[in-house]
C-alpha cells in the first residue's frame, strides 16, 4: 500500500491520465505504480527499461501504450525528459510540480533538480534579439557526479 509522498506521486500520475481524457485502465494503473516505484528510488529510466520492468512484473502491456503514455506524461511535466547528446532519451518522475532544471551525470544518468533560472527579462531579450517568441525553456547541465568521479579516480589510481 502506498503512503505519504508515494501516494502523492501516484495521485499526480493518475490525475495526469484524467487530464488527457484517458480512463483509468489496469494498464495505466500498472504504469503509474511502476513510475512511483522508480520515482521513490530517484532513478532515471528509458522507455524500454520501463517496458521491460512492466513485462518482468507479468504485464501484457504493449510498447505503443508505454511510449504514448510516457510522451503524454512528459508533456504534462509529470515526467522529466532528459535528452543526451548521443541520442539517448531518459525520463524520471518529477520530484515537484514547480519549474526546475537538471544536473545530469553523463556516466550513470543520475539527475538532480535545481531551481536557478534566467530572469524573464533576459529570456525575453534573447527571444527579441533572435526573432523568436519563447514559449517555454529548460536548462540541462551535463557532467560527472561525485560518485562517478571518485570511481574514475580509483580506476586511474589517483
Amino acid at each position: 500500500m502506498l503512503k505519504g509522498k508515494a501516494m502523492e506521486k501516484a495521485e499526480r500520475v493518475m490525475a495526469a491520465f484524467q487530464e488527457f481524457s484517458e480512463r483509468s485502465t489496469q494498464q495505466r494503473q500498472e504504469i503509474a505504480e511502476h513510475l512511483v516505484a522508480l520515482g521513490e528510488s530517484g532513478e532515471a529510466f528509458t522507455a524500454e527499461a520501463l517496458l521491460a520492468g512492466l513485462k518482468e512484473g507479468g504485464s501484457g502491456i504493449g510498447r505503443a501504450t508505454v511510449y504514448r503514455t510516457i510522451d503524454k506524461l512528459a508533456r504534462l511535466h509529470v515526467l522529466d525528459r532528459i535528452d543526451f547528446a548521443d541520442g539517448e532519451r531518459w525520463y524520471r518522475l518529477c520530484e515537484n510540480e514547480h519549474h526546475h532544471h537538471h544536473l545530469t551525470c553523463r556516466k550513470c544518468h543520475k539527475v538532480v533538480e535545481f531551481e536557478l533560472c534566467l530572469p524573464q527579462g533576459k529570456i525575453d531579450a534573447i527571444g527579441t534579439r533572435e526573432h523568436f517568441t519563447i514559449e517555454d525553456h529548460e536548462i540541462s547541465l551535463y557532467g560527472i557526479c561525485d560518485d562517478c568521479k571518485r570511481a574514475e579516480d580509483r580506476e586511474a589510481g589517483t
